[in-house]
């Protein structure tokens, strides 16, 4: 692969280029095709889920694999394949995730065992993680400073938009033509990206880019990640005081803590620890995984109200997503643009802000709340996210030296798996200690049939994420007021985490009061053949 430059450590008026290659506009064309094929499939997978399911004859625990086997290979790999980056060139690492996912997503539609789809999501994982980092690095290395916030604003409008479209295509799909489509559409995006990336990207490189790996560090990394992720994923299941959940969260801190330990002993580690001793940087991972505990963990329980409170389609709830994830197509650029000139501090707090006030407009929600309302604070709770994805990213990547700009990008997004799937442990925990604590009080107080134990532990588990336990040939008045119980029970519930995710926001506001301008951002846009 040609068209490599090597990136001086101090700014220089512009980047010398010849033709379209290495063009900053184009680059971010190019790399926001790649980014748009692995954030649609990170929605239009899990409404083809349940089709995937029927047609293979999977078990519930094969098709939860389905999704924690991609989770757990994306978070585990994201920091080590910025490593790959910043080592061996963003624009190779870039184009072998296209590749490889593209290759992973072909085979996954011609699989006939769900044990084939369970492997190459996993693969998908892995490759996704080799794109995201390096799709950051070639941004940071590309755009000089004072146009950098508004490439990565276009960045995260993409991300909205491929997100929000991730439901609707998937539901269509799966609608109109089958569940092996959903994963197909990848491989003619991934040729796309695959061409443009090689005729567009030029491969930048630090002076004193990494010439060597820390292999002990990623093992350690590796396998702390694991378990937290794992815990998280599983906690649900075995609960939080199980002795499982208890071995892999001490796992956790074990290994991060002999991680913290071997960096400060190698010479050239996975992540210098001295990055952290930027309070910027710190603080912006640490929004980062806010961020995304009161956002993700809130929204999973959004998509259960629309669907099984409000009886909406995969597709209609999509629809009604849309005020949220057009506030965040409307809203990236804008903030781009915000925070260049004014720096990321304001725009962030005011944005956390915003996301606190919208999450708790959500923890007002009931069974019966129309469209307006709804719409009304998925917008606010979109514009609230915009200046927070793009300024935090901006925090991380521009507080981080240009020869770490790959390892600052899979921090980036590390932190936002890390977050997402905290949350969603915790809000879920929160959910369910609500619905047992409510559930069997206000199935008695409707003067409904008693319940014997387990009838009554299965129905809460339905009820955790808005099913209403109506038994076959129940007469309709009875479904009724099952149905009712069953929804003010989980809106009850829902109202507790979104609560929770409201106070988390306005905690993230306080950490964004110690964000500012990334101090090496401008190291980026001076480049020389």
């Amino acid at each position: 692969m040609t068209g490599q430059i090597t990136l001086a450590k101090e700014s220089s008026p512009s980047p010398v280029r010849a033709g379209l290659r290495g063009h900053p506009w184009l680059t971010l064309f190019a790399v926001a095709i790649g980014v748009m094929m692995v954030t649609l499939d990170g929605t239009i997978v899990a409404v083809a889920n349940p089709a995937i399911q029927k047609d293979l004859g999977a078990s519930l625990a094969e098709v939860q694999w389905i999704t924690n086997g991609y989770l757990l290979a994306l978070a585990v790999s994201l920091i080590t394949a910025g490593k790959l980056g910043d080592r061996f060139g963003h624009r190779q690492t870039f184009l072998i995730g296209i590749a490889g996912f593209g290759l992973s997503s072909a085979v996954i539609g011609l699989s006939t065992g769900v044990g084939l789809v369970i492997g190459f999501r996993v693969a998908q994982g892995l490759f996704g993680a080799l794109l995201m980092p390096a799709a950051l690095g070639l941004l940071r290395a590309t755009f000089p400073a004072e146009k950098l916030n508004m490439a990565i604003g276009i960045w995260g409008m993409v991300i909205g938009a491929s997100t929000a479209a991730g439901p609707i295509v998937g539901g269509l799909l799966v609608e109109h033509v089958n569940w092996q489509s959903v994963f197909f559409i990848n491989v003619p995006v991934g040729v796309i990206a695959l061409v443009f990336g090689l005729f567009i990207l030029l491969d930048h490189r630090a002076e004193n880019a990494p010439r060597s790996f820390d292999l002990p560090g990623i093992v350690l990394l590796s396998a702390a990640m694991f378990s937290l992720i794992w815990a998280l994923i599983k906690a649900a299941e075995w609960g939080w005081g199980d002795t499982k959940t208890v071995l892999f969260l001490l796992a956790s801190l074990v290994c991060f803590g002999l991680f913290a330990f071997w960096e400060t002993r190698v010479a050239e580690p996975l992540i210098p620890l001295g990055m952290f001793r930027s309070a910027a940087l710190s603080a912006g991972t640490l929004l980062m995984v806010l961020m995304a505990f009161a956002f993700m963990g809130g929204l999973f329980f959004v998509t259960f109200y629309l669907q099984n409170v409000h009886g909406m389609s995969p597709v209609d709830s999509g629809l009604h997503l849309l005020p949220l994830t057009g506030m965040m197509i409307i809203g990236s650029p804008l903030a781009g643009a915000a925070i260049t000139k004014a720096g990321p501090r304001v725009p962030l707090v005011a944005g956390m802000v915003a996301t606190a006030v919208a999450c708790f407009g959500m923890s007002r929600l009931t069974p019966g709340t129309g469209t307006l309302t709804m719409s009304l604070w998925f917008a606010l709770l979109g514009l609230g996210l915009a200046p927070v994805m793009v300024g935090a990213t901006e925090v991380i990547v521009g507080n981080a030296p240009l020869e770490l700009s790959g390892v600052a990008g899979g921090l980036q997004q590390a932190a936002m798996q890390v977050g997402g799937s905290l949350g969603t442990a915790v809000l879920g925990a929160v959910m369910a200690a609500e619905v047992s604590d409510t559930f069997g009080d206000n199935w008695q107080r409707a003067a409904l049939p008693p319940l014997t134990p387990e009838q009554l532990a299965l129905a809460e588990k339905g009820v955790q994420v808005g099913i209403a336990p109506v038994p076959p040939g129940v007469p309709e008045p009875v479904a009724r007021t099952i149905s009712t119980v069953a929804h003010e029970t989980f809106v009850s519930g829902m109202s507790t985490a979104f609560t929770c995710a409201a106070v988390v926001a306005v905690l993230a506001a306080v950490v964004a009061c110690f964000t500012k301008r990334g101090a090496n951002a401008g190291a980026g846009g001076a480049a020389h053949i």
